[in-house]
Order: C-alpha cells, then sequence, then structure tokens
C-alpha cells in the first residue's frame, strides 16, 4: 500500500511479515490506529553533565506534543553531549569536536534503524548544532533543529558576568588584578541557570547560523533557555516537521548554497564564532553543497559588523532577543541585499515570507548598529594564508586595536606547556605564540584554546601579542589570534618546523600568515620533517586521528 506520509517507516511496519516489529512497538505505546502516522524521531542531547543541555528533556516532551498534535508519532532517543566550558583547558577538550561525530553518526544511526519519516533534534552545547545538522544532511529526511537556548547572565558588583568572565579572571587573579574574594564571586555566578554561554560563541553562533539556514523556527536561536517561548518553540517544530513530511520538504531542498551564504552573512554581521567556519564547511560537506574558505572571505567584504555582542563587546544574546533578535538582524539583512530572501525553509515558506511576520529590531536600541555606522565595515571572520598556511587559517578581528603583528616565535608542542608559560610571565609584549600538534590530528581533537587566550587577556597581553595555532579557538576568545592553521604540524604543515625566535606575520587586513624564511629555507626544514607517532594507540581518540580530513574542509571523518 503507497502511504506518502510513511516513505520510510512503511518497511518496517507494513504487512504480515512485518508483525515482529509491530508487537515490539506495541510495547514502547503504538496502537493500531499509531502505525499510520508519519514515525518522528526526537534526538535529545539531554544531559545533567551541563547547564546548556540539562533542561532538554522536558523540551523533548513539547517537541512530542507538537508532533502528535500535528497527526505524527514522535519516539524520543537520547546523544551525547560534551560541555566544552567544563572540559575547557585539559585533556578532556579533545574529545569536543569528536562529539560532534559522534551526535552526528548516532542520529544518522539510530534515525536510519528505526526508518524514521522525519528528525526534530534538540541540542544546547556547542557541537551539538552541527552534529544534528551534519545528521540531517546526510539522512535527508523532513528535519527540523531547535536550540536549547541560551543562559542568562549572572551578576557581580552590578555587573553581567558569563563563562568566559570567570576564564579571563583566572588571569586577573594570578596577575594579582582582583582579590580572592572577587575571584571566587565571579566564579559562583557565572552561570545561574540551564542554557548555553550567553554571549555570541560557538552556541550562539551555530544557532543564529541555523535560523538564517532555515533548518530551525524563526525566532527560535535567540529565546531564553527558560523561557515560555522556547518551550513554543519545541512545541511548533514538532508541528513543522510533520508539515515538511506531508510537503516532502527536505533538507537538501533547504541546505543549498543560498542557504550557507546566508548563514554566513549573519555570522559576520553578528561577530560570530570562528568555530563557524569549521562547522559549516563539514555541514556542507554532508550536504553535498560546494563551500569553499574564500566564500567566507568574499561575504565577509560586502557584510559589516553591526552587532555589539561579546566576546568582543558589551551585550548578550538575552539583550539581541529583547531588542528583536536574529529575525530582527535578518530583516535588516535582507533589506540591505545582503541575503537571499527566496530561500526555502523548515516552515514551507522562504525566507522572505517568515520575515514579514517578524517585527523590525526596536528602534534606538544600543545592540545592533545601522548600516550607517557599523562596529566594523566588513565581517570580522577573515580567512588568511601565505607559506604558513597553504590550505588556510582564520581569524576574527572584532574589537581588536590593531589587526597586524610581526614578531618573535615563541614555539609551544600543546596547550599545556603554553598556558604555564603565559602564567609563569615568559611572554612578553610583541611576541607571537605558536602552538601547535594541537590540530585535529595532532591534539588528537583539535583543542579550543580558550583557557590561553583568556590568560592572555587576564595578564593584560591581549593588545600586544599575536598567536596562532593548528587549533581552535572558543567562541569566547578575542584577541590578534588565528586558529585552524592548515595543514596541521602531524600532517607535515609548515608550522611544525617554526622554531622560537623566527619572524612571524599575522596580517588580517591583507590576510595573510607568513613567517619570514626563504623558500629554501622553508623547504629544506620540510625536508628533514618527521611527524611524531600518534598520541594515542587505540580507542575513539585514534580512531578519529585516522579519519579526521584537514580542518580547512571541515575536520570531517567521512573522507577516504
Amino acid at each position: 500500500m503507497d502511504k506518502p506520509l510513511k516513505k520510510k517507516s512503511s518497511m518496517m511496519t507494513e504487512g504480515d511479515t512485518r508483525a515482529p516489529n509491530r508487537a515490539m512497538l506495541r510495547a514502547v505505546g503504538f496502537k493500531d490506529a499509531d502505525f499510520e502516522k508519519p514515525i518522528v524521531g526526537i534526538a535529545s542531547l539531554w544531559s545533567e553533565i551541563t547547564p546548556c543541555n540539562m533542561h532538554i528533556h522536558e523540551l523533548s516532551k513539547k517537541a512530542k506534543a507538537g508532533i502528535i498534535s500535528a497527526g505524527g508519532f514522535g519516539q524520543t532517543f537520547g546523544t551525547i553531549t560534551v560541555s566544552d566550558g567544563i572540559s575547557m583547558g585539559h585533556e578532556g577538550m579533545k574529545y569536543s569536536l569528536v562529539s560532534r561525530e559522534v551526535i552526528a553518526d548516532s542520529i544518522e544511526v539510530v534515525s536510519g534503524a528505526q526508518r524514521f519519516d522525519g528528525v526534530v533534534a534538540i541540542g544546547g552545547c556547542d557541537k551539538n548544532m552541527p552534529g544534528s545538522l551534519i545528521a540531517m544532511a546526510r539522512l535527508n529526511i523532513p528535519a527540523v533543529f531547535v536550540y536549547g537556548g541560551t543562559i542568562m547572565p549572572g551578576k557581580v558588583e552590578g555587573k553581567d558576568v558569563d563563562i568566559v568572565s570567570i576564564f579571563e579572571a583566572v588571569g586577573s587573579y594570578s596577575s594579582g588584578k582582583i582579590s580572592k574574594e572577587q575571584f571566587k564571586n565571579i566564579e559562583c555566578s557565572a552561570c545561574p541557570g540551564a542554557g548555553s554561554c550567553g554571549g555570541m560563541y560557538t552556541a550562539n553562533t551555530m544557532a543564529s547560523a541555523i535560523e538564517a539556514m532555515g533548518m530551525s523556527l524563526p525566532g527560535s536561536s535567540s529565546n531564553n533557555a527558560e523561557s515560555p517561548e522556547k518551550a513554543q518553540d519545541c512545541l511548533k517544530a514538532g508541528e513543522a516537521v510533520v508539515n515538511l513530511i506531508k510537503k516532502q520538504i527536505l533538507p537538501r531542498d533547504i541546505i543549498t548554497k543560498k542557504a550557507f551564504e546566508n548563514a554566513i552573512a549573519l555570522v559576520m554581521a553578528l561577530g560570530g564564532s570562528t568555530n563557524a567556519v569549521l562547522h559549516l564547511m563539514a555541514i556542507a560537506h554532508a550536504a553535498k553543497v560546494k563551500l569553499t574558505l574564500e566564500d567566507f572571505n568574499r561575504i565577509s567584504k560586502k557584510v559589516p559588523h553591526l552587532a555589539d555582542l561579546k566576546p568582543s563587546g558589551k551585550f548578550v544574546m538575552n539583550d539581541l532577543n529583547h531588542v528583536g533578535g536574529v529575525p530582527g538582524v535578518l530583516k535588516m539583512l535582507l533589506a540591505e541585499g545582503l541575503i537571499y530572501g527566496d530561500a526555502m525553509t523548515v516552515t514551507g515558506k522562504t525566507l522572505a515570507e517568515n520575515l514579514k511576520a517578524c517585527k523590525e529590531l526596536v528602534p534606538d536600541q544600543k545592540v545592533v548598529s545601522h548600516f550607517d555606522s557599523p562596529l566594523h565595515k566588513t565581517g570580522p571572520l577573515v580567512v588568511l594564508h601565505g607559506n604558513l598556511a597553504p590550505e588556510g587559517a582564520v581569524a576574527k578581528i572584532s574589537g581588536l586595536k590593531k589587526t597586524s603583528i610581526t614578531g618573535p616565535a615563541k614555539v609551544y608542542n600543546s596547550e599545556e606547556e603554553t598556558l604555564t608559560a603565559i602564567l609563569g610571565g615568559k611572554i612578553k609584549p610583541g611576541d607571537v605564540i605558536v602552538i601547535r600538534y594541537e590540530g585535529p590530528k595532532g591534539g588528537p581533537g583539535m583543542r579550543e584554546m580558550l583557557a590561553v587566550t583568556s590568560a592572555v587577556i587576564g595578564k593584560g597581553l591581549g593588545d600586544s601579542i599575536g598567536l596562532i595555532t593548528d587549533g581552535r579557538f572558543s567562541g569566547g576568545t578575542h584577541g590578534l589570534v588565528v586558529g585552524h592553521v592548515a595543514p596541521e604540524a602531524q600532517a607535515g604543515g609548515p608550522i611544525g618546523v617554526i622554531k622560537s625566535g623566527d619572524l612571524i606575520t599575522i596580517d588580517a587586513e591583507k590576510q595573510e600568515l607568513k613567517v619570514h624564511l626563504t623558500s629554501k629555507e622553508l623547504a629544506a626544514r620540510l625536508k628533514k620533517f618527521k611527524a611524531p607517532a600518534l598520541k594515542y594507540k587505540s580507542g575513539v581518540l585514534y580512531k578519529f586521528a585516522k579519519t579526521v580530513s584537514s580542518a580547512s574542509i571541515g575536520a570531517v571523518t567521512d573522507i577516504l
């Protein structure tokens, strides 16, 4: 029997030979009438290990209610998360990027095995968003993503604080700039409840990008984690996915080149995380869309930085939400012709059609600048090339007093070595820190360097040094820092042969990253180079190191 709403699940529920399958489904709540309905998987990234995800179990119930009310049958299943903030600064961060792949793989595995007709994913911490979108692009069944929402800011001495405040306080306390009591007060106030880190860090960046791509509902990326609006986001997502099943609008109908360009434009306007480059490249690979690093530079040149959001600015996502949220910014970009209004979305309508129903940004608000007075006339994310990064590297220039430096290299082979050097006073103004063997293979796992960069800020060196690494940066990082240097040291990239004292230039305006060596000298060093043995010999980190691609194509694990 042809059942257009059950394109996948009918092979599991139809006919006499599927009686055993139905028997097991009856045990988990199916009745006779439910076998006629489309079956939707609800990927819940609930976890007690992080405030980003600790409320998602209740949100998944709302999504299920929405699916049922729209005529579907919802089945909730769990997948993992890693807390980037808690794993930051130690060996645990090696597992963070790996978690993106595990999330994607697990959603694909469960949805494929259970023959779901559609899927809703609800995520919070940084890797939840790209992991879910990678799975949706691979599966290509009707799908909606719901962001668990942003955390509210804490308060210390009348000022807003967040997770980056306490990371930076480590450097301030070690320098004697704040007291032990102040230090403890920031620690105890930084995370007052549920939700993902509050600034325009990676979680909020990727949630906003996904809304711009059309894979989540309008306004859902800026609603607070513990608000009534967030519960409604989930209810409506359940209804929306059944509508997508009826219309057979698939993720790859939505996740097009136009969708990626819309996402990049929004990230530039908001001053988003450098991780957006890595994750959007990975999602594009899964969606079979040709996206290149040069697309980021091209869009950066025409889209100004407008939103004064942390880490380089004053405000957090909650403030943006109060003045009109992501839809308000998208309306501005659409009016200026900087995004494609004809791109399809999960509402079954185009982006322009969705935005007609959304409000403009509040007049005279301070969070988002007008186009005639931007924070910076171009976007803050810049892809650099040069003899140190033949495949590219990524910098974020928002809030910087200077965007170039030439100075002697201080070379370290791990994040831990570097942090010890910074806190020990070994880094001086004018230095260029080099952190290597922290790439996708060499780390493995391409750790974020928030502990290092926060210590630099806390020591008062943020405007006077440069830093390059084949690892990554947290969305909370700011300063003249360059990550994703490719090829990485473990893969024989030039960063692996730099010596302390070599002169290095970082020039974001010229989009250049180079070491002042002759091509002959650099070639001679590379010829002698021999990569060290992988740091792990078994387990998930070994598998990741053996299969992961270059950061320049998203650090994905399914390319031969």
